[in-house]
């Protein structure tokens, strides 16, 4: 299977002003790439990249005073299936962890561990450990929180999502990987495009968020807010939360003026295509 993703994003700044950018696929998707790939800056602005601590791929760049556009478009083979799923992976006792696994256990910036292990234990402490436990807490993320574009609020915390009972699709992954880690369950927020292939709807499009958690070994994915194993999920970025894989990061004032992205099934013309800017 073939899906196109990218997008179109301008925004506005009244100075010159530093930037990070990551607005690529992440490097594990790069033996998936079979068309594009490339960030481009309308006024054309030098990009330099590195790739941090998680191991994303970063931009960085001064935009100049005025509007800047940013545009992408590549075009990724998936092996057209659903999410991995393993129902007999087990949760690793903290000793078995490996050193670099531990981290994602630890409280961040929007996932307060320290206010809800009480409550964690409460709600899935009878849960046996493993795939059934991560499932019990989507499942309870999924029906206590509504989602509504309408209240979406950059600054709410897992904790205040859980007292709030909405949110968008950030708001639904704190919520779970929060409550993961306070059963000492690995978790790290995931995002990157994820479109409508197999499922009968048709929202407006954006960049989506999830978690993975780290069972018997691996990490898997995992998805409060859809709450079904979906078809095309291509990562952009990972971390401990939103906070590590902010898409655009401006070091000053900033103005959205437009937010176009676009992901989709499409057929082999489109490798032989010359995408329009």
């Amino acid at each position: 299977m073939l899906i196109q993703v990218g997008y179109d994003i301008v925004f506005e700044h009244p100075v010159k002003t530093p930037i990070i950018a990551m607005l690529y696929l992440h490097p594990s998707r790069q033996s998936s790439i079979r068309r594009g790939e490339f960030l481009l800056a309308d006024p054309p602005t030098p990009i330099s990249e590195y790739i941090d601590a998680f191991g994303n791929r970063c931009g960085r760049l001064i935009a100049p005073a005025g509007p800047i556009r940013f545009w992408n478009d590549a075009v990724v083979e998936d092996n057209g299936q659903p999410d991995l799923q393993d129902h007999t992976a087990r949760q690793l006792e903290i000793h078995e962890l490996p050193d670099e696994i531990l981290t994602f256990l630890l409280p961040s910036r929007y996932c307060e561990v320290d206010r809800m292990v009480d409550l964690a234990w409460q709600l899935f402490g009878a849960i046996p450990p493993g795939w059934s436990r991560v499932q019990a807490v989507c499942d309870f993320v999924h029906h206590h929180v509504h989602f509504d574009y309408m209240q979406a609020r950059k600054t709410r915390t897992a904790f205040e999502a859980y007292q709030e009972k909405v949110g968008v699709c950030r708001d639904f992954t704190h919520l779970g990987i929060t409550l993961c880690r306070c059963l000492n369950i690995p978790a790290r927020y995931c995002t990157g495009y994820l479109g409508d292939i197999g499922v009968p709807v048709n929202e407006p499009m954006d960049f989506s968020a999830w978690f993975e958690a780290y069972l018997g070994g691996r990490w898997y994915p995992f998805d409060p807010r859809n709450h079904m194993p979906r078809i095309g999920r291509i990562l952009m970025a990972h971390g401990h939360d939103a906070a590590d894989v902010a898409l655009l990061t401006s070091f000053g004032p900033s103005r959205l003026e437009r937010f176009t992205v676009w992901t989709h099934e499409v057929g082999y013309d489109a490798l032989a295509s010359v995408p329009q800017q």
